[in-house]
């Protein structure tokens, strides 16, 4: 019986972007506005990102609590003592908030909630959610991996500061995060100003709630497909906002655009991470688990995502797959609807992955492959 009583595990929202994207203004939204909720917000220098003052109503060691309800919490100490602490508090939140540092790589933040059994228990990662400095992600690009990563990773990119860029420039950055992770949901964004729901309690990590929401969530068969402003194409739910621009801009091209290497051309070509999207027929499983396993235990550190609808001979419900890195996890999530097609789509988000062997070894997966 305690098992039926146990309440709805708290989601959890990392939130990353480079210093200057617009993390902060997002937070101090969050802080303010009169949502209803109450929010747990875990920064990780708290001096450093300038929440406002006032809205630190009184100091308890490491918590502050806001005049809205949400608190705000610093991670002095390690992420998983912070969040415990946070459990125990009584007048539980509806959701955690947890900003990364311009430069932090998102990735061990999420596997603390993605592995650690006890935090697990109690929370679940909701969703990776990335800022983007429309004008300066060119620059950006050239000069980090990190906010490569955290494009790749995520599973929300917010593009904003879109009021200080041409339509022109616009497409181009949002082509190039198309070309580093195709099925992150973007949306356009000015001085960070978005609807808390698009970003707060998507259930976009968790792959069984991302394809409910939206079923063709792995069927990016044209990641590079790039969309002009007057595109008809179905973006999944995503905000398009086009502004006129009558102003001057500085435009900080002094990289050659016409070089590509390798085919899931970005326009930069300072882009180092590539997606390579498998497409399948039904997998015999004995084959299958190995071949993935071994994948991952050889190439992952340079895979930041995978996620995969899979179907497997003799088994009538769809397997969702999902890894970081080396951790792999996977589950039957519902069964196959009547005249579904049943077949199996992987989607590899990483460095130096070897597209040719990795298609090929994945087709030897088939049941029907000898």
């Amino acid at each position: 019986m305690t098992e039926t009583a146990s309440p709805r595990p708290i989601p959890v929202t990392v939130l990353t972007g480079y210093l200057g994207a617009g993390k902060t203004t997002l937070l101090n939204r969050i802080l303010t506005e009169n949502h209803g909720k109450k929010y747990a917000v875990i920064v990780n220098e708290f001096g450093e990102i300038g929440i406002d003052n006032d809205l630190i109503v009184e100091s308890d060691e490491e918590i502050y609590e806001m005049n809205n309800g949400c608190i705000c919490c610093t991670v002095r100490g390690d992420l998983i003592r912070v969040v415990e602490g946070l459990m125990r508090r009584p007048g539980r939140f509806d959701a955690i908030v947890v900003e990364t540092t311009g430069l932090a790589d998102p990735v061990p933040v999420a596997q603390t909630f993605f592995m650690d059994d006890d935090v697990r228990a109690k929370t679940e990662l909701d969703a990776v959610v990335a800022l983007v400095d429309a004008k300066h992600l060119p620059l950006r690009l050239k000069d980090s991996r990190e906010a490569e990563d955290q494009i790749a990773f995520a599973d929300v990119v917010l593009v904003n500061k879109t009021d200080l860029v041409t339509p022109e420039e616009l497409a181009q950055v949002e082509a190039t995060v198309r070309a580093i992770n195709p099925s992150a949901r973007i949306h356009r964004t000015t001085r960070s100003e978005i609807d808390l729901t698009k970003v707060l309690d998507q259930g976009a990590f968790n792959l069984e709630r991302a394809l409910e929401n939206d079923p063709h969530f792995l069927d990016h068969d044209h990641p590079d497909h790039v969309c002009g402003p007057d595109c008809d194409h179905d973006h999944h739910g995503h905000d398009h906002h086009h502004h006129d621009h009558d102003h001057d801009h500085d435009h900080d091209h002094d990289h050659d655009h016409g070089h590509h290497h390798h085919h899931d051309a970005s326009p930069i070509h300072d882009v180092t991470v590539q997606s390579i999207s498998l497409r399948g027929g039904e997998m015999n499983p004995e084959r299958f688990f190995p071949w993935i396993q071994k994948i991952t235990q050889t190439d992952g550190p340079n895979i930041l995502r995978l996620k995969g609808i899979m179907a497997f001979t003799g088994d009538d419900e769809r397997y969702v797959v999902q890894g970081v890195h080396m951790i792999v996890e996977g589950d039957h999530q519902r069964p196959w609807n009547e005249g579904e097609k049943r077949e199996s789509r992987l989607v590899f988000i990483g460095r130096d992955l070897d597209r040719e062997k990795i298609e090929r070894t994945f087709k030897a997966c088939e049941a029907q492959a000898r």
